[in-house]
């Protein structure tokens, strides 16, 4: 235990009551002195809103661009590549298309100066869904969508992440559908995606994605796309939180097609992998626990696998925690965690979302984030979660 760190405490609501918890020690997690090569591995980061906007439901994001791209350059600085635009960044939860393409072009700049890795989410979100027409000619506005999302990430430098869109959802009609629409955005790509097959935890308006709410059927159509334009893809993310589902994809996929893990359950033993190979990593939770991420993955490079295990299992509690149902709201947890960590000025999110956990689930995530040593400064971190306890009255 550090000095500055010895003995800092705060009072915690516990079983109705209030009880005195002792923080210990941030972890021992290094940055990396060479690139990470064991694994690819991507952090999809956060948005930090700027705190005298507006930032309610419905309203235009309005980001505060300097805090959100520092978060970026601390990921990159850990050896991660920056997944950006994704749902991590509230895409479909109140990021629109007018600030997710702005994000991509300063990400994209960012990225450039720092020789940093960066992929972004091209998706079909600036559609009206509502006016979307039946049949063919929804289809091909769905197409036209997506293009036009690809053309900004290309133009920013950054790869990209296909991601799965509730336009298709509405219009599509059979699992050809999707098969149709995706082929002829890969057509256009020049250089291999990442497609992302997002489950119904992290988003219930993608029910029935590929064509079948059943698993199996999704899969095999999921895995005929990707065999017959395996040129075009460079991996695929899947989010559905089975492990034994992913295992049998990755062992499953065409050679030199990864398996981007969207896990975040069961990205410890996925990551680590076994004799038969393992996944890499496209993870929301990376956002969180980067720093021990970060020295997992520079042991594997090592060939530490042991170690490297340990130190992703050790933060596993945490990452079920701020993934629980409704998992939706991960979000609120991840900003939650950089607010005490102090890389955003306040608890705010775009949307107001960060009303979308309770006091009890930010109190446990707090005990858990300090048990896997991912409070960097406990003196300013007791301080934050002091200030958040009195507002929402619980404390003096």
């Amino acid at each position: 235990m550090t000095a500055t760190s010895a003995g800092v405490s705060v009072v915690l609501p516990v079983d109705g009551g209030l009880e005195p918890y002792v923080l210990g020690s941030p972890g021992a997690w290094t940055r990396p002195s060479r690139p990470i090569t064991s694994r690819v591995a991507f952090a999809a980061a956060h948005v930090i809103p700027r705190a005298t906007a507006e930032n309610t439901p419905g309203a235009p994001a309005a980001i505060d661009w300097d805090a959100t791209l520092a978060y970026r350059h601390e990921l990159w600085s850990y050896g991660l590549g920056v997944a950006d635009a994704m749902d991590t960044a509230q895409r479909g939860m109140g990021l629109d298309w007018q600030a997710t393409a702005e994000l991509i072009r300063r990400s994209g700049a960012a990225a450039a100066a720092a020789g940093g890795r960066l992929a972004c989410g091209a998706g079909t979100d600036q559609l009206d869904l509502a006016a979307l027409p039946a049949g063919a000619a929804g289809l091909a506005r769905i197409v036209d969508a997506y293009r036009e999302q690809v053309e900004v990430v290309t133009a920013a430098g950054a790869q990209v992440i296909l991601m799965a869109s509730r336009a298709l959802v509405r219009v599509a009609r059979s699992a050809a559908d999707y098969v149709d629409v995706y082929e002829r955005v890969l057509a256009d790509v020049d250089r291999p995606v990442i497609l992302h097959w997002l489950g119904t935890m992290f988003d219930p308006a993608l029910d029935g994605y590929w064509g079948s709410a059943d698993i199996a059927a999704a899969t095999a159509t999921f895995r005929t796309l990707i065999e017959d334009n395996r040129s075009k893809i460079d991996g695929v993310k899947v989010s559905l939180l089975d492990a034994a589902h992913e295992v049998a994809l990755r062992r499953a996929l065409p050679a030199g097609v990864r398996l981007y893990t969207g896990d975040d359950f069961n990205y410890p033993e996925l990551i680590t992998g076994d004799a038969e190979g393992h996944s890499d990593a496209l993870l929301g939770i990376f956002a969180a626990i980067y720093p021990a991420a970060s020295t997992a993955l520079q042991e594997l490079d090592s060939g530490n696998t042991t170690r490297a295990a340990a130190i992703l299992g050790s933060t596993q509690e945490l990452g079920r925690h701020i993934f629980a149902a409704p998992t939706y709201y991960y979000k609120t947890g991840i900003a939650f965690l950089s607010w005490l960590n102090g890389k955003q000025p306040g608890f705010s999110m775009v949307a107001g979302l960060s009303t979308g956990r309770s006091v009890p689930h930010m109190v446990e995530l707090f005990r858990l984030a300090d048990r896997a040593g991912l409070l960097a400064d406990p003196e300013l971190a007791a301080h934050r979660m002091r200030l958040y306890l009195e507002l929402n009255g619980l404390g003096s």
